[in-house]
């Protein structure tokens, strides 16, 4: 008689990490497109700053969704800790890319865009740290390897993009290195912004992947559907 409460509980808290995945998985491409376009675009300058808060705010509901899950794991629990903390400054800063766009030239405004895609990086980061940490925990010895793998990937690959991304950010505010290079500097901007997309996009598409195929394994090995 005693049985059928703990199994209730984990099929409930199962439910609700699927849930939790599904969010992070709609919510990251989401909430990149939503943030660019309320930067630039001029569609979305109606809605204000509710689309980015909603795109922001999905991927912290994902997290929360998730924090029901095996809540005595302290490894676990740290990294999903620290992604909700990264989640909510995210949160909090995203409306300045409404305000930047409306004031370009406000210091104050444009620090904050910057700490926000900082926090952004932080955060993608995170997320691969707490895949890694469910993948250990899920009985699975494919996807656990492949975890390993591509999150360990993914923080190399967004290392390099936060070294790259300064170095570009140095050289477009270098007078001295634009006129020494001539003609090659204009290259170097294309490069550069091509290779930025590059470490930005693909981190980003494997994080979606191992998110999708850690919510397959649980709902295959688990619920026993797909």
């Amino acid at each position: 008689m005693d049985n059928p409460a703990p199994n209730a509980e984990l099929l409930r808290s199962l439910g609700r990490l699927v849930r939790g995945l599904s969010a992070l998985f709609w919510g990251l491409p989401a909430t990149l497109v939503i943030c660019a376009e309320t930067a630039k675009a001029d569609w979305l300058k109606p809605l204000g700053l509710v689309p980015a808060l909603a795109g922001t705010g999905l991927l912290l509901y994902g997290l929360w969704q998730m924090s029901a899950f095996q809540k005595q794991e302290r490894p676990w629990r740290n990294a999903l800790d620290r992604a909700k903390l990264l989640g909510l400054v995210n949160f909090g800063l995203c409306p300045f890319l409404y305000w930047q766009d409306k004031m370009p030239g406000e210091p104050f405004f444009n620090a904050a865009v910057f700490v926000l895609v900082l926090s952004a990086l932080l955060f993608l980061f995170n997320l691969n740290v707490v895949l890694k940490q469910l993948g250990a925990m899920l009985p699975d010895e494919t996807l656990r390897h492949e975890t390993l793998l591509f999150t360990a990937l993914n923080r190399w690959l967004l290392v390099g993009l936060l070294f790259l991304g300064v170095a570009f950010i140095v050289f477009l505010h270098s007078a001295q290195w634009q006129l020494a290079l001539g003609a090659l500097s204009d290259w170097i901007n294309r490069l550069g912004f091509w290779a930025l997309t590059f470490f930005a996009l693909l981190p980003l598409a494997m994080t979606m992947a191992l998110i999708w195929k850690t919510k397959e394994v649980i709902l295959d090995s688990i619920f026993g559907t797909k």
